[in-house]
C-alpha cells in the first residue's frame, strides 16, 4: 500500500484528454433530464458504461461513427442495432437514434464522458478511471480513493480497468485530467532523454 502511496505523490498531470465540445454537452443535458424525468437515470447511467465499453473495446466501430463517408441513415442503423444486441434500454436506444441521425454519431464517447461528468457533479462526486497493469488490491483502491479524495476536496467514484501494457504502476483520469504513474510511461521518458542526451 506503501508503493500505491509514493506513486500516488509522483503523479503527473496532462490535459490532452479531449474535452468533449459543446453540442456533446447539449446532448449529455438533454439525456440526463429526460432520465431524470422518466426515472430512469440507473439504467440511462449502466446503459452509456455499456456504451462506452462498446466504443473502448472496438477501433472500428469509433471510425465508422465519425466516418464522413458513411451516411447518417447508416450509422443509425448500425448503431441501434449494436444497442439491440447489447440490451440497451428505450431511453438510450432513442437517444443514439437521434445523435446519428442529427450527424453526430462520432461524438457519442464524449457525449457519454459528459453526461457521466454532470451526474457526478450532480450527485456531488467526480468519477475517476484508474487503469492499472495488473488487478488492484481492494487496500490499494482504498488508498488510491483516500488520496484523491484527500486533494480533490469531494467523494470520487472509482471505475478500474487493466492494461497489461502499462507494464507496471497505474494512470488516473479524472474528467479532462491525466494522472500517469505507469512504469511504461517513465520508462518511454526515460528512453526519451537518453536519446536526447
Amino acid at each position: 500500500m506503501g508503493a500505491v502511496l509514493a506513486l500516488l505523490t509522483e503523479l503527473r498531470m496532462s490535459d490532452a484528454i479531449a474535452i468533449p465540445s459543446e453540442a456533446a454537452r447539449r446532448y449529455a443535458g438533454a439525456l440526463l433530464q429526460l432520465a431524470e424525468e422518466a426515472k430512469s437515470l440507473k439504467s440511462a447511467e449502466k446503459d452509456l458504461k455499456t456504451l462506452a465499453g462498446l466504443f473502448a473495446k472496438s477501433s472500428d466501430l469509433v471510425v465508422m461513427a465519425a466516418s464522413p463517408v458513411v451516411s447518417d441513415a447508416h450509422k443509425a442503423k448500425a448503431l441501434l442495432a449494436l444497442a439491440k444486441k447489447a440490451k440497451l434500454g428505450k431511453l438510450v436506444n432513442n437517444f443514439i437514434g437521434i445523435v446519428a441521425s442529427n450527424g453526430r454519431a462520432g461524438e457519442l464517447p464524449s457525449m457519454v464522458a459528459a453526461f457521466e461528468h454532470m451526474l457526478a457533479e450532480k450527485r456531488g462526486t467526480e468519477n475517476a478511471l484508474v487503469t492499472s497493469a495488473t488487478k488492484l488490491s481492494a487496500a490499494q483502491i482504498s488508498a488510491i480513493k483516500t488520496s484523491l479524495k484527500k486533494s480533490l476536496g469531494h467523494a470520487v467514484l472509482l471505475e478500474t480497468r487493466i492494461d497489461p501494457d502499462l507494464l507496471g504502476g497505474f494512470a488516473v483520469k479524472i474528467g479532462s485530467k491525466y494522472f500517469d504513474a505507469s512504469l511504461k510511461t517513465k520508462l518511454d521518458g526515460l528512453k526519451l532523454a537518453l536519446k536526447e542526451a
